[in-house]
């Protein structure tokens, strides 16, 4: 790919600015494919998050695109006025009725696409010229809004919708939109790595450029949008618009993508409600270095738990502490590690696992570790790796585990059972005690245990490693790219070459996690 198209990669409040699965993905996939040139830009909150990431030599070019701060365009040429205010006021009636009254599914029961298309193409247009943060900033659009909401037989007609609701949603959708005027070079591939905002370049760059558009989904951007709303503070009609607008931008991303590569069959089968053509549809399962995750030897003397991850509500630790309490009556020499990093704006929320573990008793034998320099010895820390998730993709917390020998208990979310298989115990989220119940069976049962560790990193080395992923993604490309794809040799494991220095020096400073 050094000659043609280049790829112009897309993130969402991951890489480079912050270390999670996702990201150690993205550095993966950059990594591994030192012959093709990367743009990576990424949607931040101010635009002022440090790089935590060390960029490579393949990386050309890397900008951060803030979603929130100054209005971008502000004094950039006159509020629209005549044929271009008509034209505008007019898709964006049809924007919001496609939110808020959306047509019926199709008869294979996928969703339709409706008027949203025809409308975020017009708003493409005028986010490029500079002029769309002013325009959703006129009174017209707070009136044509209460208009939509309070239409006989809405459902937000009955909430009784505010100016003030008017003022916050629109705000709101006005931050949401301003990735539609990040431009993308013309020559490369855009490969958005969720579902959500960060789709939103590459769609324009589709609309306007003819750009091949290619998705990949990790957790279902969706769902975790819907989970998150739950407990949002703003009043239903505000919440039902910004609901609406995710929905069909997902359904819009899942259309008008060339290819969607999503981590695990649980997101294929998502995406496949969701409207997107199964004959676009190839699932690339994430993948570890079994190098840099060896075997971890042997358990530590005391029964520990170990987790790894970042400390963050999506993690549900509530679970895992309930569930750890309820061990610690039969084992009470039990310890529960939990490894990594609290990220900003989930300081409140580590403080209330504090308080839990203290509540309920335990809080001598949990651990808060914080972020490690070996990734791999956090797994070998544990005689079982546990995983207590609501949302996941393909995590890499437990594939990394298994890779260590180590069996799991885990979570039945995402691709989590896909990843397991017979080698860990998979259980409902949300259920401590049926979590603690396996964890027990697993703890007293010291040849099973044993075994399954085996069974696991055996079943990392045959069908989850870095090597499969990253020149699966390759191949993809060159597809899309229209450059011949690539033959593949058998036993050319690239991941033992690149493995030094580069892939163990990661692994030494933990940036794989």
């Amino acid at each position: 790919m050094s000659h043609g198209r280049h790829v112009t990669m897309l993130t969402e409040g991951t890489y480079p600015h912050v270390h999670g699965g996702v990201s150690t993905w993205c550095d993966q996939l950059v990594r591994g494919m030192p012959e093709v040139d990367f743009n990576v830009i990424a949607l931040t909150g101010s635009g002022r998050e440090p790089v935590t990431w060390e960029l490579p030599r393949n990386v050309y070019r890397h900008t951060a695109v803030p979603l929130w701060g100054p209005v971008p365009g502000r004094g950039r040429g006159a509020a629209l006025r005549g044929k271009a205010h008509r034209r505008f006021t007019a898709a964006y009636e049809t924007f919001l009725l496609s939110l808020l009254d959306p047509p019926p599914a199709t008869a294979g029961g996928a969703p339709t696409h409706g008027g949203f298309s025809e409308a975020l193409h017009e708003l493409a247009v005028l986010a490029r010229a500079g002029r769309l943060a002013a325009a959703l900033r006129s009174e017209t659009v707070l009136r044509l809004l209460m208009a939509v909401w309070t239409r006989p037989g809405f459902l937000t007609a009955a909430a009784e919708p505010t100016v003030h609701d008017a003022l916050t949603a629109t705000d709101l959708i006005e931050h949401a939109l301003r990735p539609l005027s990040v431009r993308i070079p013309p020559d490369s591939v855009a490969h958005a790595v969720s579902s959500g905002l960060a789709t939103l370049p590459a769609l324009a760059a589709k609309y306007l450029d003819k750009v091949p558009f290619l998705l990949t989904e990790h957790g279902i951007y969706l769902r975790e949008r819907y989970l998150g709303y739950r407990t949002a503070q703003q009043r239903w009609p505000v919440k039902a618009l910004l609901l609406g607008f995710y929905r069909e931008l997902n359904t819009e991303g899942y259309r008008q993508a060339d290819l969607i590569t999503p981590c695990n069959q649980y997101n294929r089968r998502w995406e496949e409600r969701g409207g997107a053509a199964p004959d676009r549809i190839r699932t690339v399962y994430n993948g570890v270095d079994p190098y840099a995750f060896p075997d971890g030897g042997p358990e530590p003397e005391v029964p520990t738990l170990s987790w790894c991850g970042r400390i963050d509500p999506i993690k549900d630790l509530e679970t895992l502490i309930r569930a750890y309490a309820f061990m610690r009556e039969e084992l009470p020499a039990l310890r529960l590690r939990l490894f990594g990093p609290v990220p900003a704006g989930c300081e409140e929320y580590k403080l209330r696992l504090e308080e839990l573990g203290a509540e309920l008793g335990v809080a001598d034998g949990i651990s808060y570790e914080g972020r490690v320099q070996q990734v791999a010895q956090a797994y070998a820390a544990g005689s079982v790796v546990m995983l207590s998730s609501i949302s996941e993709g393909f995590p890499f917390s437990i594939i990394e585990a298994m890779s260590c020998g180590r069996t799991t208990v885990s979570t039945d979310v995402g691709g989590v059972r896909e990843a397991v298989g017979d080698t860990g115990l998979v259980v409902p989220p949300r259920e401590p005690e049926t979590m603690a119940r396996a964890t027990l069976a697993l703890l007293r049962d010291d040849e099973r245990r044993a075994e399954l560790g085996r069974l696991s990193r055996k079943r990392v080395v045959e069908k989850f490693t870095l090597h499969q992923s990253v020149d699966g993604f390759r191949h993809i490309y060159r597809e899309l790219a229209g450059q011949p794809v690539l033959p593949v040799h058998a036993g050319d494991d690239w991941t033992q070459r690149l493995a030094d220095p580069w892939y163990r020096e990661l692994a030494a400073d933990g940036s794989l996690w």
